[in-house]
């Protein structure tokens, strides 16, 4: 049998139901929303296999801070009544036949990035449902990006409309115009637009840093920093050697589960 593993980002669903709810405090309606969407997401993908991926609940900021110690660093923690509701969350999704799974440290992009990797590898289709367009530099055949909430593929034509560069070379965008939302700063100067042209005309940052052809007006900018973009490139380049602890029959989808 074909598998067809659906990966649910846990929390770009559930935090964007939530702040969408008229009552922050009532987290009994976030579940009922959130599972009424994932009913959805099941019926519309046919999953042979299902998880939703959580990330950890301390506050550290991981290995990516310590390239980049602005990173996360100015997010706003979750609403307490969300993080202490999250196990009923949790709950009401297993009663769904879609399991949990929880980080113990690493973040849930690089979870979900091993696991969509390692299945796609072996010839299965993953979908992962979020709307992170970080997750479209793992674009290939048989992983391909859902966007429940705006119904629509994140698919490599929306990454070359959207950044006018191929999804591959996407950290190498981001390594040059940064995250504002996760506070990475990327090349000072360097905008969206210089950006995609660089990567147009040299490929990566490698080659681009290497380059001894780049226009003045670029190279002024582009001195000096090439450590500061390579490591912002490391920063939102997704890892995919997470040890994830277990078996894929472990998160097999029961159709009959769901009511």
């Amino acid at each position: 049998m074909s598998i067809h593993l659906v990966i649910i980002d846990a929390m770009n669903l559930i935090r964007r139901v939530h702040a969408a709810q008229p009552n922050p405090d009532d987290i009994p309606g976030t579940a009922q929303v959130c599972c009424r969407a994932l009913k959805k997401i099941i019926q519309s993908s046919a999953p042979t296999h299902i998880v939703a991926v959580f990330d950890h609940a301390e506050q550290d900021r991981g290995w990516r801070a310590e390239l980049v110690p602005e990173y996360k660093q100015g997010r706003k923690p979750m609403p307490e009544a969300l993080q202490q509701g999250l196990d009923n969350i949790q709950d009401a999704f297993w009663e769904m036949g879609v399991d949990s799974l929880l980080s113990s440290g690493d973040e849930a992009d690089d979870m979900i990035a091993t696991l969509a990797i390692k299945v796609a590898s072996h010839d299965g289709q993953v979908t992962i449902v979020s709307t992170d367009k970080g997750y479209c530099q793992l674009l290939q055949p048989t992983v391909r990006i859902r966007d429940y909430f705006q119904q629509r593929w994140l698919d490599s034509p929306f990454i070359e409309k959207e950044f006018a560069v191929q999804p591959a070379q996407l950290t190498d965008y981001w390594g040059l115009t940064g995250i504002s939302s996760s506070g990475v700063s990327g090349v000072p100067g360097i905008g969206p637009k210089t950006a995609s042209t660089l990567l147009q005309r040299y490929g990566n940052l490698e080659a681009l840093f290497a380059a001894d052809d780049i226009e003045p007006k670029w190279k002024k900018k582009l001195d000096g920093q090439e450590a500061l973009a390579l490591r912002c490139k490391q920063v939102a380049t997704l890892k995919t050697d997470v040890i994830l602890g277990f078996n894929l029959q472990d998160i097999r989808y029961q159709a009959e589960t769901v009511q």
